[in-house]
């Protein structure tokens, strides 16, 4: 009957399988995605399941658990649901979130789980699938609204990057004024009147081919005071591993840069160290390890303030980053957007290391060797201005609430705590 809960065995809600090998060598390009422990992180060209579908990881990552629409491949590393046994799929997706993965786990030192210690757990859940699929709805509706809100903060992203390719990569300014396209006194798409003046008539020759007059190329190191690897920490205080900080990993980058707050796990280091690695505003993280070969290393995230306010601890980056650490804020914002739209190119291809299987990425070459195009002062002033305005509209909305309130919705419902009645007025005050 509606608005029942019933207790069994997880095994008879679902079936969990374990996943299917396939390795780089046989990948062929498609569009079906390959789910790992950690999420989407390939494609295709042919997929192993039917969607929608649901998958958790087995080693490495756990305990998050992800709900695919489409048709997919389900890696080796992941325990996916083979038989929804006539329960609702994304109630499952939810529903699965609810549950202590740990609790299930091995205690090796790359913890795994098994499925059929899985398939013993206790679990209450809903009698009627009716009550599931209004369940899904509330929670759905709330993801929908952060994914609509991350696809707009993508859109704000790209922006930043094409005013940055427009201006010192195309010099797209500066040819316009050569061919008469832009006339002191006129304005352009992106391009107001007052800034006429700011930009120089022409091109001229340089080592690294043409650049606006007056302005240069420098190496990308120059443009910070420092760097510095990551911290790992400890999962508990330990000897003087006592400061508990929030540690940003390289697969936190895109939730944490559009204004969500990721996995990010709390770990413990030394005063020292976090003194050197603490994260301030203006800072880049760069992920420098763990890449593959269709995927490079080279991502990066620019630290804002209302990043660092979305955490209770100090924040550091892992151990697989590196913390850049700009001159001026004015130089940060231009080797960010430089690193964006390098690694949107391809170009971090030329900085990766694979000589151990693993992609690493070449920092020290890349700081020596990478040239950034500088402009006069009160150029990189009146861009770094404008890009900022759309970086802080990226990192700084409504996901962190939302996502907030989807977790304390979350268990209640699932749990039967909350009704999807009450929910439902919850839901309108919130959307």
């Amino acid at each position: 009957m509606a608005g029942e809960w019933k207790d069994c065995l997880l095994g008879d809600v679902i079936e969990l399988k374990r996943g299917y090998d396939l390795p780089q060598k046989e990948r062929l390009p498609g569009t079906v995605p390959l789910i790992s422990s950690s999420g989407v992180t390939d494609t295709h060209a042919t997929a192993m399941v039917k969607g929608p579908g649901v998958v958790t990881g087995r080693y490495g990552t756990l305990g998050q658990v992800f709900y695919i629409e489409q048709d997919f491949w389900p890696l080796n590393t992941t325990l996916y649901v083979r038989n929804f046994k006539g329960n609702d799929p994304r109630f499952i997706s939810y529903f699965l979130r609810n549950i202590d993965f740990l609790a299930y786990s091995d205690k090796a030192a790359v913890p795994g789980l098994n499925r059929n210690h899985l398939h013993k757990a206790r679990v209450r859940i809903p009698a009627d699938v009716v009550e599931q699929r209004a369940i899904a709805h509330i929670l759905g509706t709330l993801d929908d609204k952060i994914e609509l809100n991350r696809k707009q903060n993508e859109t704000l992203e790209a922006m930043a990057r094409a005013l940055f390719k427009a201006w010192f990569v195309d010099f797209e300014p500066v040819r316009a004024k050569m061919e008469g396209r832009w006339q002191r006194g006129l304005s352009l798409p992106g391009l107001p009147a007052h800034l006429y003046d700011l930009f120089p008539d022409r091109l001229v020759d340089s080592e690294l081919g043409e650049i606006p007059e007056g302005w240069k190329y420098v190496p990308f190191g120059s443009l910070l005071d420092s760097t510095i690897g990551g911290d790992w920490g400890k999962d508990v205080p330990a000897d003087d591993h006592s400061e508990a900080v929030s540690i940003i990993r390289g697969t936190d980058f895109p939730d944490v840069s559009t204004g969500g707050v990721g996995k990010v796990p709390t770990r413990y280091t030394t005063k020292k160290k976090l003194a050197s690695r603490r994260l301030q505003v203006g800072d880049i993280v760069l992920e420098v390890s763990g890449g593959s070969p269709t995927q490079p290393t080279g991502r990066s995230i620019f630290i804002s303030k209302s990043i660092l306010e979305r955490f209770g601890n100090p924040v550091v980056c892992a151990s697989f980053c590196r913390r850049l650490h700009p001159k001026s804020a004015c130089l940060g914002v231009l080797a960010f957007l430089h690193l964006k739209n390098l690694y949107a190119v391809g170009g971090t291809w030329e900085y990766q290391n694979q000589s151990t299987g693993i992609a690493n990425f070449q920092t020290s070459h890349f700081l020596e060797s990478e040239m950034v195009v500088i402009p006069s002062d009160e150029l990189l002033k009146v861009f770094a201005n404008q890009a900022l305005l759309i970086l802080e509209k990226v990192s700084n909305n409504e996901n962190i609430t939302l996502a907030q309130f989807r977790d304390t919705l979350l268990p209640k419902l699932i749990s039967g705590e909350l009704r999807v009645k009450d929910a439902e007025r919850f839901l309108e005050a919130a959307t």
